[in-house]
C-alpha cells in the first residue's frame, strides 16, 4: 500500500505541478499586488512546500519503513489538504466567471479585460479535478499505511 500511496502521490504533484506552473506563467505572482489573483502566493507556496516536504518523508518512509515517518508525512499531508481546499473554494468562483463570461471573450479582448483575468482562470477543469481525486487517494493511502493496514 506504502507503493500505491507514492504513485498516487506522485500523480497528484504532477497534477499540482502543471497548475503552478499556470499559475506562475498566467502571472499569478504579479497578480498580487493588484489583487487579480484570488490564490494568495503563501497559500500556494504553502501548499506546495509542505506536499513536496511531505513527498520527500513518504519517500524516506518507504525505504525505511519507519512507522514515524508515515506519521509525519500523514501530518504534513493534513495542512496540505487544507491549503488545497482553501485554494478551491477561492477558485469555484473564479471557474464559474470564466463559464458565465465564455459568451463573449472576443469583446472582452477587445476592451483589454484580458489583463484583468485571474491566472487561476486558465487551469483546465480536468487537472483540477484529477489533482484532487488523486490528492484524497494520496491521504487515504497514507493513512492506511501509517496504520497498519495492508502492511508494508
Amino acid at each position: 500500500m506504502d507503493i500505491a500511496a507514492l504513485v498516487a502521490w506522485g500523480v497528484t504533484a504532477s497534477g499540482g505541478f502543471y497548475l503552478l506552473g499556470t499559475w506562475i506563467q498566467r502571472g499569478g505572482i504579479r497578480q498580487q499586488q493588484s489583487g487579480t489573483s484570488r490564490m494568495p502566493a503563501p497559500v500556494v507556496f504553502g501548499h506546495f512546500a509542505l506536499a513536496a516536504v511531505g513527498l520527500v518523508v513518504w519517500i524516506i518512509y518507504v525505504v525505511a519503513d519507519k512507522s514515524a515517518l508515515a506519521w509525519t508525512a500523514f501530518g504534513l499531508l493534513v495542512p496540505v489538504a487544507l491549503l488545497g481546499f482553501v485554494m478551491l473554494a477561492r477558485w469555484i468562483p473564479v471557474y464559474r466567471d470564466r463559464a458565465a463570461a465564455g459568451a463573449a471573450p472576443a469583446a472582452a479582448a477587445a476592451h483589454g479585460a484580458e489583463a484583468a483575468v485571474p491566472a487561476e482562470r486558465h487551469f483546465p477543469l480536468p487537472v483540477v479535478l484529477a489533482h484532487g481525486l488523486f490528492a484524497v487517494v494520496t491521504l487515504v493511502l497514507v493513512l492506511l499505511t501509517a496504520v497498519g493496514v495492508g502492511g508494508s
